[in-house]
């Protein structure tokens, strides 16, 4: 006896319910993909900033210069110093390019030798035509010897900044030129914005802390959130710097308070 065939209704039914299969399941797979992502962006900053610690075990207390590329800093005694990550030849420069520049940085032998370790896997600057190309997520506070600032004087000792376990050292940026170039920067004392930060977990980022932990951090204040939103959604935004209103603060206050820096000016 040969046995029966479905029937077309039969058949549809059967996609039917793939179908709808389907739609239940997929919203649980991204949120799957989405969380391992912000654990692996945690571990990654959480190395980084372990090897930032090595390096100022191995050099007496002093922090690892925080800017990019080579410096020359008189306050500091610096002259064409190479900083924690070196610049590519140019803000276009390939892919390729950029990553050979991480691994001439100050801080490389400390993490291991593994470029991937600077860059969170939900950063979609690489996959996007509309957003410049840029592999390195993660950019030094600037008060952790980082930029000078007319608002703050950096701190050059890690005696310098107090209570390390409330003060970050690295934070996600979005810089829209093609790397993350200088230091993540914001005004501590006037408590005003300056660089924005990458948001690649859903109004979340990651920051690591001057004690050696990392966390994901939600930002609740609107118009921070809507600022950075537009440097990663709009290409070719660069409207650096922006005062929030009085009656939506709680994120700079609370960056505020954390930015690491010997005192303010």
């Amino acid at each position: 006896m040969r046995p029966r065939a479905f029937t077309l209704i039969e058949l549809l039914v059967v996609i039917a319910v793939i179908a709808l299969l389907m739609a239940i399941l997929m919203p649980s797979l991204q949120l799957a993909r989405d969380q391992a992502k912000r654990i692996h962006c945690v571990s990654n900053l959480k190395t980084l900033t372990l090897g930032w610690l090595m390096y100022k075990d191995e050099f007496d207390g002093k922090i690892v210069p925080g800017h990019t590329g080579r410096r020359t800093d008189t306050e500091v005694g610096w002259r064409n110093q190479l900083q924690w990550v070196d610049e590519p030849p140019a803000l276009d420069s390939s892919w390729a390019l950029k990553r050979e520049a991480i691994g001439r940085g100050l801080l490389f032998n400390y993490v291991g030798d593994e470029v991937d370790i600077y860059r969170c896997p939900a950063d979609r600057r690489r996959e996007s035509s509309a957003l410049p190309v840029a592999f390195r997520t993660f950019s030094v506070a600037g008060g952790a010897n980082g930029e000078s600032w007319d608002s703050y004087h950096r701190a050059t000792l890690y005696t310098e900044i107090e209570q390390p376990a409330t003060k970050y050292v690295f934070v996600e940026e979005m810089d829209t030129r093609g790397l993350n170039r200088g230091s993540w920067q914001m005004n501590p004392r006037d408590k005003s914005w300056t660089d924005p930060v990458a948001m690649w977990h859903n109004k979340k980022s990651t920051l690591a802390f001057a004690d050696g932990h990392a966390e994901m951090h939600t930002w609740q204040s609107p118009s921070f959130i809507n600022w950075n939103l537009k440097f990663m959604n709009e290409p070719g935004y660069q409207g650096f710097g922006m005062t929030p209103p009085a009656d939506d603060r709680e994120d700079v206050e609370y960056m505020a308070k954390g930015f690491p820096y010997r005192a303010l000016k």
